[in-house]
């Protein structure tokens, strides 16, 4: 399996002025982020928008992103989806286009039992080749994909991880201590990387990262290496901007910072909208105390 990395973008899609998918801007985006520190790209994930991408858009953001970043990094398709045989279609999908992995997220509004949780996945993940990572969000899904379960999934053979976003840390030290040897366990908070790398885990797959990635990296780095001081104070620093960043409903927030600095990436679609005026001053105030990572061309 390709090394799929510790830092990992969730990656904005850009729109152009009509609210259509800016395919150029989306390879400029992606080869910009892997240039400033990540190490791997997940496309079409929530960061992505994708409730309002069609499947058309989202193929063939796949299929243009991984072209264009080549070997630079992973890319991590998006084709989660609370209609089980949707999912595996849209997963046998990404991997005819040749991503490196997938990103699966809880079934939504439907709220399935844990034993439909395994089944759903365990069902997508035999009929792919492609390496599987859960993603547990119950703050948007409502339902929490409990420690037993993804325990229990961890011993499917191509489930090689879980982005945990459920901000419960007993239940990610449960599934850190208890999955499978060798499942990797990603934040899907960045408030949560360094806390969370303090239990086991990974990595994260961040928001952030989009701004301030080689910080993350460094973050990340210091602490494997054992410098865990310059760890939390690289932490500490960045925790203001990162909580900017979740003001209003992501990924509102950086859309509109990326903007600010000049890497145009259009509004968020409806329903989703830009950060209101307070909002957005407080994102603008933010911005001017930090150093960019992502370069402006």
């Amino acid at each position: 399996m390709k090394e799929l990395g510790r830092l990992i973008t969730a990656m904005v899609t850009p729109f152009d002025d009509k609210g259509e998918v800016d395919y150029t801007q989306a390879k400029k985006l992606a080869k910009a982020l892997l240039a400033s520190g990540s190490e791997g790209l997940v496309i079409v994930g929530t960061t992505g928008e994708s409730p309002t991408l069609r499947h058309e858009e989202e193929k063939r953001l796949f299929t243009e992103i991984k072209k264009a970043v080549g070997s630079k990094g992973s890319v991590i398709a998006g084709t989660g989806s609370n209609n089980t045989a949707e999912a595996l279609e849209f997963t046998k999908d990404a991997e005819k286009i040749g991503v490196d992995a997938c990103l699966l997220v809880v079934p939504y509004y439907n709220k399935p039992s844990q034993d439909g949780l395994y089944q759903h996945f365990k069902k997508i993940a035999e009929n792919t080749s492609l390496p599987c990572i859960l993603y547990n969000v119950p703050s948007r899904t409502v339902t929490n994909l409990a420690p037993e379960t993804t325990i229990k999934l961890s011993h499917v053979p191509n489930i090689i991880g879980v982005k945990e976003a459920s901000g419960n840390m007993e239940q990610i030290t449960k599934i850190i201590k208890e999955a499978k040897p060798g499942f990797l366990v990603w934040s899907g908070n960045d408030s949560d990387t360094l806390p969370m790398l303090a239990l086991g885990a990974y990595g994260v797959i961040s928001v952030a990262s989009h701004l301030v990635g080689k910080q993350i990296n460094e973050m990340i780095y210091s602490f494997v290496k054992g410098n865990t001081k310059k760890a939390a104070d690289i932490h500490a620093h960045l925790l203001p901007l990162v909580n900017a960043l979740f003001i209003v409903s992501n990924p509102a927030p950086v859309k509109y910072a990326l903007n600010q600095i000049g890497f145009k990436v259009g509004k968020p679609r409806l329903p989703l909208c830009e950060p209101d005026e307070k909002s957005a001053a407080l994102i603008k105030e933010i911005l001017k105390k930090y150093k960019i990572d992502i370069k402006v061309k």
